[in-house]
């Protein structure tokens, strides 16, 4: 299909930083109007109303969204049910209602069963309920695969699915607290570095295995997905490769240049033993993620430590 006027949703987040230069090179900045919650605000639905009518979308990329990581998902359970099921259910009902003709949802590998057996394909979506943890945000997300079911039968509106990995890359959240594990590890590292610390604690035994997939990977393919007139999904959108956290700790400290000891709290939870996803689908339609996790993280960092210092420029 003719791409026309694409509108993106979340655009100043992590994978929203990544994707719309992408789109801007691809279909000219003519062509794409990004927005966040300082332009429209979602949870409204006059405003979502509002965003729809004013930008006239042909595609709508939803990435607007609330994410954390372990800690603030088990203090925050409530805020991320209720935030990601308004927002999914207003983006769908004013999109279809307002013309749209096609929407990319993005969805979290948390949704998928906390029994799920890696590798884990996109089969597997339906088998049982999510790890409890991240359950009232990886539930919310879920219902983007419902909502585009139900809206294609009502109104037409198709819509592809994609599911990235365990994400990581420039512009990511740092917070000590509220970050996802790789952002969380390069600023304790890079923190120890500066303050000439010699250990650094890490959650857990270090043992889980996770499938890590550098953003950019992740930004590259929506073209793919914008131009093809068929649906997709879902569709995990990683790597396919894995590596223990003890293994992602100890390159990030090489990286870093911490020369300490990394000690383990193995009072604090692992997650998933091992939660590698399946990639064969995006692998048959021409697409791949092929940044090696020591090459991103490689320039992860060097963003990070570049940027560490300067107001705003990273979120701590």
């Amino acid at each position: 299909m003719s791409a026309g006027k694409i509108v993106v949703t979340g655009a100043s987040g992590f994978l929203g930083r990544h994707l719309v230069p992408v789109l801007h090179n691809t279909y000219g900045k003519e062509n794409v109007l990004s927005f966040s919650s300082r332009d429209y605000d979602l949870m409204d639905i006059r405003q979502t109303e509002k965003m729809v009518s004013e930008t006239k979308p042909d595609v709508l990329i939803h990435l607007a969204a609330l994410s954390g990581g372990i800690s603030d998902n088990r203090e925050r359970p409530a805020d991320f049910y209720f935030k990601n099921t308004i927002l999914t259910a207003n983006v769908f009902e004013t999109a279809a209602r307002g013309g749209v003709k096609k929407m990319i949802y993005t969805m979290g590998g948390c949704s998928y069963p906390n029994k799920a057996v890696s590798p884990i394909g996109e089969d597997q979506m339906w088998n049982g309920f999510p790890n409890e943890i991240s359950a009232g945000y990886a539930c919310a997300k879920k219902m983007g695969i419902v909502a585009g079911d139900c809206y294609k039968k009502q109104y037409g509106m198709k819509t592809t699915i994609l599911v990235p990995g365990n994400m990581y890359g420039e512009y990511d959240n740092y917070h000590l607290t509220a970050s996802h594990v790789i952002p969380g590890l390069i600023r304790r590292f890079h923190e120890a570095c500066l303050k000439k610390e010699n250990t650094v604690t890490v959650w857990g035994s270090g043992k889980p295995e996770r499938d890590f997939v550098y953003a950019g990977d992740v930004a590259a393919v929506f073209p793919f997905f914008i131009d093809n007139d068929n649906e997709f999904g879902p569709v995990n959108v990683s790597s396919g490769t894995n590596a223990t956290i003890k293994e992602l700790a100890e390159i990030i400290a090489e990286l870093t240049g911490f020369m300490g000891k990394i000690e383990w709290d193995t009072s604090k939870p692992d997650g998933q033993k091992i939660k590698i996803f399946k990639v064969e689908k995006l692998r048959s339609l021409g697409l791949r993620c092929p940044t090696s996790i020591r090459d991103g993280l490689k320039k992860t960092i060097d963003w990070f430590a570049a940027n560490y210092s300067k107001k705003g420029a990273v979120r701590l």
